[in-house]
């Protein structure tokens, strides 16, 4: 019998690179880099707040907006630079190392220093609805329906890649660098976002390729 949090998780499965839901419906998520506003000029604020909203503006399809926040996990960097304390035959710099390892623990300890992530969840509904002529629309006969069409796995999977494009464009004329997920990597996502407290998780890319 499923658990309870089985029960709630909408998705299906995830095959080349897309998510599918319960339903049928897609989700395609991409990465994407940050960029630091404040430290932007009066101007270039300006500007990038204008060309977000004409972002928005150019949309025909919803997007969500996903930031991930986690405390930095740097187990694994500690375990490699203690390694090569003792690998290290000279005492000068093995103490220099060892002082080293000191100072970055006591700086993530003491600066709760966050690790974030930032996705943008693009969609795409299995069926597609479309309406009839001006009668229709008008719903002047109560048994005018909308007629739906049912696409193949690999239709949906295209319109969606060309979603995913048109919004990557949109972030990359502000300046924002970002990547679709693929299979592997929306797996771990999910893994992540679902074992939160988890530690040691399969990380995620740090950014997106440039």
């Amino acid at each position: 019998m499923p658990s309870p949090v089985q029960q709630k998780i909408i998705i299906e499965e995830i095959k080349d690179g897309v998510v599918v839901l319960k339903g049928g419906d897609l989700r395609g998520v991409l990465m994407a880099s940050s960029v630091n506003f404040s430290l932007k000029s009066t101007e270039e604020q300006d500007a990038l707040i204008f060309k977000y909203q004409s972002f928005l503006n150019s949309l025909d399809f919803p997007v969500q907006i996903l930031m991930v926040s986690r405390h930095l996990n740097i187990d694994g960097y500690l375990a490699s630079i203690e390694q090569k304390k003792k690998e290290q035959t000279n005492e000068l710099l093995r103490i220099q190392i060892a002082e080293y390892l000191d100072f970055i623990k006591n700086l993530v300890q003491v600066g709760n220093i966050m690790d974030q992530s930032f996705f943008v969840v693009v969609p795409l509904a299995r069926v597609e609805k479309k309406e009839g002529g001006i009668i229709e629309k008008l719903g002047l006969f109560q048994n005018a329906k909308n007629t739906e069409t049912v696409k193949s796995f690999d239709e949906l999977k295209t319109q969606l890649w060309q979603r995913l494009d048109y919004v990557s464009s949109g972030l990359a004329g502000m300046g924002i660098r970002s990547a679709p997920l693929n299979t592997e990597e929306l797996t771990q996502l999910f893994y992540r976002l679902y074992n939160m407290g988890t530690k040691n998780i399969a990380t995620m890319p740090a950014a997106p390729p440039k």
